[in-house]
């Protein structure tokens, strides 16, 4: 006999998790569908683990450069394992956490693989059968192979199997230079891993800004990092001892040879096996069509996170529940502005980026004026040994309001989120300059770009 919900949600990523709470809060008798571990990849196999990584190769790096700072260190030994067991330890607290949270919001948990077999109706892999008002599928995406390439957790890896890597290669190649690529670029190099990056476009993080890749180009070269930006694959050799790419470029064909390989070129949505087609689920290129409130174009059925293709990231995913689930509960909620959607790469030095690049902007045909200020004269980064980088602000010259910010340096991803209220506030340059930033703080950096904005810095 099936069980009867107002909401039941395929899939505890962030985005079901959290869709799942807002609608227990809203009084819907809800269930959430999972098939393996609840938070998904975000908690499991992403966001949550790969941080707790960057972080012990952050201090690493710091111990191997402790001179700088008057401190004499001998006889450093890294172990890796006990980093990967530090992530992991991580992970199981995230997880517990979200646990206490579905008993919390008596949210019943189904373990199994959700299958849709008629108009709200679930079967689950379990034996189990759900019966829900209201749908919501957020059942994410995978990392996407090269053809014929497959993650064996031996030679080749995706992000999920790399957070669990222990057996660290002499020689590493990373084909994508995006957030997943330099991110485990920076940890394995610390580690002592020869790092290659292959990148097709013509600079690392090809969505942000090419100044603010160049800082970081720069950097990881510093680290002994190589990188080959406008590099196309052309062939990968999977062996048993590791792999052959064959790569070309304007200046000719390249061949790489290394123990490991970790891909890192985008995701595929988690569409197939959902019984989409037994509805009729609209799909493009695979991700389910939905629109500012997640709804399909079957009655009652939702769709929100990287199912949609919209914007790949979890706390897009997030907001999309809640989006989803208030216009279920028949509020009035406001869609996602996808122009103002932050993006944050947890390297070092860090990148963060919301809103348009002065190229978006003028593509648009908007007048711009950019105000950029670096780390470099900034007392607290001086203080902190980090003044690589600098904070662009982008600012629409009609009106003043800040339409883009793109940074690149120390904790820029805690600093964004200024910038990212400011936005919604539609925020002037002259309103960022006319705000007290205490002193000293990496903060300042960002009144300077915007007193720069209106043609009057101070620092440079």
């Amino acid at each position: 006999m099936a069980t009867t919900y107002d909401l039941a949600v395929i899939g505890s990523g962030p985005g079901g998790y959290v869709a799942a709470i807002r609608a227990a809060q809203l009084g819907l008798k809800t269930a959430i569908v999972e098939a393996e571990e609840l938070g998904g990849v975000c908690l499991n196999w992403g966001c949550i683990p790969t941080k707790a990584l960057l972080k012990n190769a952050s201090v690493l790096h710091t111990i191997k450069h402790s001179d700088t700072f008057g401190i004499a260190v001998d006889g450093i030994k890294p172990d890796y394992t006990k980093a990967v067991d530090r992530s992991e330890a991580v992970v199981k607290k995230q997880t517990t956490g979200l646990g206490f949270l579905m008993k919390k919001n008596k949210i019943d948990v189904v373990k199994g693989r959700g299958r849709l077999v008629g108009k709200g109706k679930i079967a689950v892999d379990n034996g189990q059968e759900i019966t829900a008002k209201h749908i919501v599928i957020a059942t994410g995406a995978r990392p996407r192979l090269l053809p014929g390439l497959t993650a064996d957790a031996k030679v080749v890896y995706t992000a999920k199997e790399a957070v669990h890597m222990r057996d660290l290669p002499s020689k590493l190649i990373v084909l994508g230079g995006g957030a997943i690529g330099v991110e485990f670029a920076f940890v394995f190099a610390n580690y002592g891993v020869q790092v290659t990056i292959v990148e097709m476009a013509d600079h690392l993080l090809p969505r942000e800004d090419a100044e603010v890749a160049a800082v970081l180009e720069r950097a990881y070269k510093k680290l002994g990092i190589e990188v080959l930006t406008g590099h196309k694959v052309e062939k990968v050799e999977q062996r048993a001892d590791g792999v052959k790419v064959s790569l070309s470029s304007a200046k000719g064909t390249k061949e790489l040879e290394a123990p490991k390989l970790l891909v890192g070129i985008g995701f595929s949505p988690n569409t197939e096996n959902l019984g989409l087609e037994t509805l009729g689920v609209k799909t493009d290129r695979g991700f389910i069509v939905a629109d500012d409130f997640g709804k399909t174009n079957v009655e009652g059925l939702y769709a929100i996170g990287d199912v949609t293709g919209k914007a790949m990231l979890a706390h897009v995913a997030s907001a999309m529940g809640v989006i989803c689930v208030e216009h279920i509960a028949g509020h009035h909620p406001t869609p996602i502005n996808y122009d103002r959607i932050p993006s944050c790469t947890y390297c070092e030095p860090q990148v963060a980026s919301i809103g348009l690049t002065e190229e978006e902007a003028k593509k648009r045909g908007l007048d711009v004026k950019v105000g950029k200020f670096p780390f470099a004269p900034n007392g607290k980064a001086q203080a902190l040994g980090e003044t690589d980088g600098f904070v662009k602000l982008v600012v629409d010259t009609k009106y003043g309001e800040i339409i883009g910010a793109h940074m690149v340096g120390p904790e820029v991803t805690e600093l964004l989120s200024e910038v990212g209220l400011g936005m919604t506030l539609e925020t002037t340059a002259t309103e960022i300059d006319l705000t007290i930033h205490a002193h000293p703080t990496l903060s300042e950096a960002i009144k300077e770009a915007a007193l720069a904005a209106i043609g009057q810095p101070i620092h440079m």
